[in-house]
């Protein structure tokens, strides 16, 4: 659409042409009232995009405002483009996490790709060198032909952007569920390292200083791409393929390794990546944070297409762009940075005194509005909040035990379920161990990655278990966030902060508001007590295909720091002749276990509950033995229980073992309770580990046969088996499913 063809302020109304953008009719009478006129087509778009979901978190605002935020290591909370926290030395790290749900439903490779793209950007932005990439997906059964499709081309998605930017892939978590079968989610994390003095902020300061738009040219692809991700997906939604970006590594890692040297150039004054909603938030957002102003001209802006309105300028959400704003006068020696890089610095407007975005095009104003209209007066909403009847049906059942006949081939059956079978053909796909920093790769509880030059590493881990936040969302946040601390702790870590995302339904229906509220209490309340704030994230809603919702699915990712390299530890068995300790009772939880679902063909009840306190006090015994050297391996029961963390404690080794359980047969080795943990120990250990960890209990021993014995003090021997045939049924299940 040429410019002189947009329609009027009038025609907008009449017409209502916002509604198509995704305004109410209310929030275009809240615009027309700040702004003291109708606006015109540009401006439109401006307020559609920056009010969405996806930019203001209008709906989701109460319940972030539940999270605890700070502490002691926080040195940047959410509010920039990733958190960062402090690890001693002057250093830090910095994380963050982000969906990119939507346009992987539709277009699942550049989806997963331009996903892994942003979230990259994101902590460069800060000034951070990333070291790492993680993520979290989930996806229907592997049954038919459209799930395999979008499971492989996400997995090919994330690998061909990561693998060749050069930033090691190291771990993750996949989930497979007929909940997401037309609504996959794709989560990216970043994890990034920075020196204190280095760390920037996105913010436009100082009046007369210029803006400029660096990296690849502004196309038309990804337009509105911040309103496609705030609504449902319905069967029109494949119309939607053109708001679907474009990635290329390529150009991303030259655009890092310039913005990484740009930080260090004393012209620089703030810098953010054009994301959701590409030039019309950076501007707006830099712009409100440092209570300045920005007029721009667009004719300036670099264009990769002719004819592009200012419209689609502002709108759109091309790859591997970057706003920064530096001191007047200094622009050619920017230029000149970025063209040693083969990039493009064009400077395109200055920061203004006036809280106004200003925008020219063709020698005309084509909007004027108050940088804070769009960013800090967005609309927010409290929306109903209704208990659903479900809930209380299953908060009324009983914990019935499920019937099993055959333990070994019972177990065999878990460890091909495709959420606990191995991975290995995802990560094998992805290039974990490029910049040589990688100690532990994808398959542990936690990734590590060893902090050069230093005794210190980083572990890493994303983490959530929806079966039990959609049966009790608030026992289920607790819990998301408990195993991630587990999983950091059993790498022989400190949890340090959380950055979460928040994967729901539409939050309209009172019932999908409700499971926010409630898992956002059971993450805040976690958080609290196992002292990992939350340091920024993302909320990603209106997850649902024709009307039927995802689980509830708010992602934790964690970070930990080892003090000591030596400390690292990882869940594999070490040794024949070691003891093998659970350290917690099982209880008759199975309640959205894998058991339930594997026998009963569908979740339903109570689901395991958890006490934080003593989560927190077994974490800290189990990390205090690790660091004294009491630990040979670590691993936490999640999915399928005691006997799959047995089991996938042996994968990858020569070894064997032989148990001895002596609870009720079917709860010891297959229920889901909650803060425990298997751990191997060395017989000259066992003395100073029982003395650290209180509640931990011998129940085997390290074999060289190679087979897993497990037997019940009175009702005899359970299952007897070779290691190898669980082996091939974990690690087989996959590439089975997918052929």
């Amino acid at each position: 659409m040429s410019l002189m063809l947009e329609p009027s302020p009038e025609m907008i109304k009449k017409e209502r042409e916002y509604a198509a953008m995704g305004l109410t009719d209310e929030e275009f009478e809240m615009v027309e009232n700040m702004l003291g006129r109708s606006p015109n087509y540009t401006e439109t778009g401006l307020f559609s995009v920056m009010w969405s979901e996806h930019c203001s978190y209008k709906n989701s605002k109460p319940i972030l405002s539940k999270f605890p935020t700070s502490g002691d290591k926080v040195l940047q909370g959410p509010g920039e483009g990733a958190g960062i926290v402090d690890i001693g030395d002057g250093q830090a790290v910095v994380f963050k996490i982000e969906s990119h749900n939507h346009p992987s439903a539709i277009e699942p490779y550049q989806g997963a790709a331009t996903g892994i793209g942003g979230i990259i950007r994101d902590v460069f932005s800060m000034g951070a060198r990333p070291i790492a990439l993680l993520n979290s997906l989930r996806f229907g059964e592997l049954e038919s032909a459209r799930v395999k499709y979008l499971f492989k081309e996400v997995v090919a998605g994330i690998g061909g952007y990561g693998n060749c930017i050069g930033i090691p892939t190291v771990g993750g978590e996949i989930q497979f569920d007929s909940s997401y079968e037309g609504n996959p989610l794709v989560n990216a994390m970043c994890v990034g390292l920075i020196n204190h003095e280095d760390i920037q902020k996105g913010q436009a300061h100082g009046v007369g200083n210029t803006v400029m738009h660096v990296g690849a040219k502004t196309g038309r692809d990804g337009i509105h791409g911040a309103t496609f991700a705030s609504e449902e997906l319905t069967d029109s939604s494949e119309g939607k393929r053109p708001a679907v970006q474009v990635g290329d590594p390529f150009m991303e890692k030259l655009l890092l390794e310039a913005c990484l040297e740009l930080i260090q150039h004393d012209a620089l004054v703030g810098i953010q990546d054009m994301g959701a909603a590409g030039l019309a938030s950076s501007s707006a957002e830099m712009a409100s944070k440092a209570g300045m102003g920005i007029e721009m001209n667009l004719d300036l802006v670099p264009q990769r297409e002719p004819g592009m309105t200012a419209y689609e300028m502002m709108l759109s959400e091309s790859q591997e762009r970057m706003l920064i704003v530096v001191k007047k006068g200094r622009e050619q020696e920017i230029v000149e940075l970025f063209a040693k890089y083969d990039l493009e610095a064009a400077a395109v407007g200055f920061v203004t005194e006036e809280k106004m975005l200003k925008l020219h095009h063709k020698g005309t104003v084509v909007a004027n509005v108050p940088v804070d209209a769009l960013v800090k007066e967005a609309p927010v909403y409290h929306k109903p909040s209704s208990e659903p009847q479900y809930y209380r049906d299953f908060q009324a059942m009983t914990n019935d035990i499920p019937l099993v006949i055959n333990y070994k081939e019972t177990l065999v059956s878990l460890l091909s379920q495709p959420t606990i079978a191995s991975k290995e053909w995802v990560y094998n796909q992805f290039d974990s161990m490029v910049r040589t920093s990688t100690v532990v790769p994808p398959g542990s509880d936690a990734a590590v990655v060893r902090i050069r030059d230093t005794k210190k590493a980083l572990a890493m881990t994303t983490d959530c278990n929806s079966r039990y936040i959609y049966l009790d969302p608030k026992m289920g946040g607790k819990i998301a966030v408990a195993e991630a601390a587990r999983n950091i702790v059993c790498s022989g870590a400190e949890p340090l902060a959380v950055t979460d995302n928040l994967n729901f339904g539409n939050p309209e229906k009172p019932e999908i508001f409700w499971q926010m509220e409630k898992a956002a209490d059971g993450i805040s309340e976690a958080c609290r007590i196992l002292s990992t704030p939350v340091i920024g994230g993302n909320v990603s809603l209106y997850n649902e295909t024709n009307g039927d919702a995802i689980y509830p699915t708010p992602v934790i990712g964690m970070v930990g720091l080892i003090k000591d390299l030596t400390q690292i530890t990882t869940q594999q068995f070490k040794k024949s002749g070691d003891l093998i300790y659970v350290i917690g009772d099982a209880k008759t939880e199975f309640g959205g276990s894998e058991l339930q679902k594997m026998t009963e063909g569908k979740i339903f009840g109570k689901c395991p509950s958890i006490n934080l306190e003593l989560e927190q006090l077994r974490q800290k015994q189990l990390l205090r033995a690790i660091q004294n050297g009491c630990v040979a391996s670590a691993h936490d029961l999640s999915e399928g229980g005691l006997a799959v963390a047995v089991s996938e404690s042996l994968f990858g080794t020569e070894l064997g073992a032989r148990i001895i359980v002596h609870m009720e047969a079917v709860t010891e080795l297959f229920s889901e309770t909650q803060s425990r943990f298997v751990v191997s120990v060395s017989p000259e250990k066992r003395v100073a580990f029982e003395r650290i960890v209180q509640d931990a209990r011998c129940i085997g021993t390290v074999t060289d046969t190679k087979l897993l014995t497990i037997s019940h003090e009175q009702d005899g021997l359970l299952i007897d088996t070779s290691v190898q045939s669980l082996e091939q049924a974990w690690k087989g299940a996959i590439p089975c499913l997918l052929n």
